[in-house]
């Protein structure tokens, strides 16, 4: 009966983390926002020393400048920023 209540109860929902971040356009100087799904949207680099994880974003603004942004970010076994570059642009704080 114990299994029951335990099958059936319900449950806290799972708080989904996100790195969060802004890039300025070098040509135009619109400013984009894009978010890192730290869960799913990491790849593992495997020639590297231990434990290292990479994520590629490519962002395109509104206006009508079609430039590319390309941002590059590694983080380590704990999910942690350790390296940021960005190419067509600049991180904003």
């Amino acid at each position: 009966m114990n299994f029951l209540k335990k099958l059936f109860a319900p449950r806290e929902p799972y708080k989904k983390e996100y790195y969060t971040f802004t890039v300025k356009c070098k040509r135009c100087g619109e400013t984009v926002t894009g978010r890192i799904d730290v869960d799913n949207d990491l790849s593992v680099e495997y020639e590297a020393d231990g434990d290292v994880f990479y994520a590629r974003k490519v962002l395109i603004g509104e206006n009508k400048c079609f430039q590319r942004i390309e941002a590059n970010f590694k983080f380590n076994a704990d999910r942690k920023m350790i390296e940021q570059e960005v190419i067509g642009g600049e991180f904003v704080e």
